[in-house]
C-alpha cells in the first residue's frame, strides 16, 4: 500500500510539473523569424544614463566608494540635463550606421529616468521634472530605429532589496548580514521589480529589446529565486510577445528562458556554442573603460579598434551593442561625438559587409591580417584588410569560386590575374588559389573592403 502511495504521489509531481506552462512556446523557426530583424542589423547603440552622471567617475560609484543612500541623494537633487535632446542621440547613432538601442530605464542605483507610480525617485521629482524615456523613445522611433530598455534587477536604493556581496554596505560576515537585513522584505521588492518592468512595457507602445541585469547566485548573492525569474518572464512573453530578451535572469538552462548571449567587453574567439549549437549572441563594449560618463578616463579606442570589434562581431556570427554614457546635462561626451562620426564614416560606404551579414562558409579560409564576413542571400563574400597587402593578394582554394571581385567603398574593379613578380619559384600559391591585383598604394578608408561575387 505504501509504495503504491507513493508512486501515485510521484506520477501527481510529475503531471504537476508538466501541466505548468512553458516560459516561451515556439519553434526554433519561430524563434528565428523572430530575432531576424536583430541579426541582420548587427549593430546598436547601449546608452548608460542616471545620476551617476554628476559624480562623472564610473556608474558603479555609489558602490566602489561605498556611499550611502543619504551621501549620493545630493545627485538626486541636482540632476537637471537641461541640453538633453534626444533628437541629436537618434540622429547620431543612426549616422553612425546603428539599427537599434537599448537605454537603461534603471541601474542598479534604483535611479529611475521613467515616471513610476511605484517610487518617487525617478526622473519626474528631480529639479528636470519629465520622463526622460518617453521622449527618448520618441526620437529614436522617428530616426527609424529599433528601441530597448535595460532594467536593472538589482537595486541599492529600494529599503527592502537585501544587502549582498555586490551592495554598496556589503558586509564582511554572515552574523553582519543578517543584522543588517532584519526589517527587509524581498518579496516586497520582488513585487516592486515586476510592477516596474510591467509599467516599461506597457507605457511605451511596442519594445523590441529587454536588458534586465543581472544575477549572480551563491552565498550572498541574487539568482532565478530571488527575482522569481520564470514568473517575471512569463510576465514579459506576455505583454511584449515579440520581444527580444538577454540572458541575465539566471535561466541559462531554461528553454525559453533567454535569446542571446552577452559576452560583456570581450572579444571572443569563435561563434559561442552549447553543446554544439551555434546560439545567439551580441557583445556588449565601451568606448573606454566605463559605461557611465567618466570625465577624467582615457583609455579611448581609437577608430581601427572601434571598426574591428564590430567586424569581429559579425565575423563570427554576432552583434556589437556599443554604449555611450551622456554627462548629467544631457550631451554626448566630445570623445563619443567624435569615435561615432568616424564609424558612420566608414559605415557609409561599407555597411553592406555588416548588415544581413555572418560568418563566412566554413570552407572559405581567411587570407592572413583579414576578416571575412558573408551575406548568405546574396552569396558575396567581404574581405576587410586590417593590414594592407602588397599588389598581390592570395586567396587560398577560391580560384574559379569568383565571378568579379571590386573595393566596396567605391565600387572599383581589382583584376584577378596570374600573380605578379619576377622568380616566382619560390611562391606557396596553389593551383586552386586566386590571386588579386590590388593597387599599390591604400584606399583612403580606415578599413578597406573587398567585395566578392561568389558564383
Amino acid at each position: 500500500m505504501r509504495t503504491l502511495i507513493t508512486l501515485l504521489a510521484v506520477l501527481l509531481t510529475a503531471c504537476t510539473l508538466f501541466a505548468q506552462p512553458a516560459i516561451w512556446n515556439e519553434t526554433e523557426s519561430q524563434k528565428t523569424e523572430r530575432l531576424k530583424w536583430w541579426t541582420d542589423a548587427r549593430f546598436g547603440m547601449f546608452i548608460h544614463w542616471g545620476i551617476y552622471a554628476l559624480p562623472a567617475r564610473h556608474e558603479w560609484v555609489k558602490n566602489q566608494e561605498r556611499l550611502t543612500t543619504e551621501q549620493y541623494q545630493k545627485y538626486f537633487d541636482n540632476f537637471n540635463p537641461d541640453l538633453y535632446n534626444p533628437r541629436e542621440w537618434a540622429k547620431m547613432a543612426r549616422e553612425a550606421g546603428m539599427k537599434y538601442a537599448v537605454i537603461t530605464t534603471k541601474h542598479h542605483d534604483g535611479f529611475c529616468l521613467f515616471e513610476s507610480q511605484y517610487t518617487g525617485y525617478d526622473a519626474v521629482n528631480t529639479p528636470y521634472g519629465r520622463d526622460l524615456i518617453r521622449e527618448w523613445v520618441d526620437a529614436f522611433r522617428a530616426e527609424g530605429l529599433k528601441v530597448g530598455f535595460y532594467y536593472s534587477l538589482i537595486d541599492w536604493h529600494h529599503p527592502h532589496f537585501t544587502v549582498d556581496r555586490v551592495h554598496p554596505q556589503r558586509a564582511g560576515s554572515q552574523e553582519e548580514y543578517d543584522r543588517m537585513n532584519e526589517g527587509r522584505d524581498m518579496n516586497i521588492y520582488r513585487q516592486y521589480l515586476k510592477n516596474q518592468v510591467r509599467e516599461i512595457l506597457t507605457k511605451y507602445g511596442k519594445i523590441d529589446i529587454l536588458w534586465l541585469d543581472y544575477s549572480y547566485p551563491g552565498e550572498n548573492g541574487k539568482g532565478r529565486d530571488d527575482w522569481d525569474s520564470v514568473e517575471l518572464l512569463r510576465m514579459v512573453r506576455q505583454l511584449q510577445p515579440g520581444i527580444i530578451i538577454n540572458d541575465r535572469l539566471d535561466l541559462k538552462d531554461m528553454p525559453g528562458g533567454w535569446d542571446f548571449t552577452t559576452p560583456e567587453q570581450f572579444k571572443v574567439q569563435s561563434w559561442p556554442e552549447i553543446d554544439g549549437k551555434k546560439i545567439p549572441w551580441e557583445t556588449c563594449q565601451t568606448f573606454s573603460g566605463s559605461w557611465g560618463y567618466y570625465r577624467d578616463e582615457h583609455t579611448w579606442k581609437d577608430t581601427k579598434q572601434l571598426l574591428v570589434l564590430l567586424i569581429e562581431s559579425v565575423s563570427k556570427g554576432g552583434n556589437l551593442l556599443l554604449n555611450v554614457g551622456p554627462t548629467a546635462r544631457g550631451t554626448f561626451d566630445y570623445r563619443a561625438v567624435e569615435a561615432l562620426g568616424n564609424m558612420g564614416e566608414w559605415m557609409k560606404y561599407n555597411s553592406r559587409s555588416v548588415y544581413n551579414c555572418t560568418q563566412a562558409p566554413e570552407w572559405i579560409e581567411a587570407p592572413e591580417h583579414s576578416l571575412l564576413t558573408y551575406n548568405p542571400e546574396t552569396k558575396r563574400l567581404y574581405i576587410h584588410l586590417l593590414d594592407y597587402p602588397l599588389t598581390n593578394f592570395r586567396l587560398p582554394g577560391l580560384k574559379g569560386k569568383v565571378k568579379y571581385a571590386q573595393f566596396l567603398h567605391d565600387a572599383s574593379e581589382i583584376l584577378i590575374t596570374a600573380p605578379y613578380g619576377h622568380h616566382m619559384q619560390g611562391s606557396i600559391a596553389t593551383e586552386n588559389d586566386l590571386n588579386l591585383r590590388l593597387p599599390v598604394i591604400k584606399p583612403p578608408v580606415e578599413i578597406p573592403v573587398i567585395e566578392l561575387f561568389l558564383e
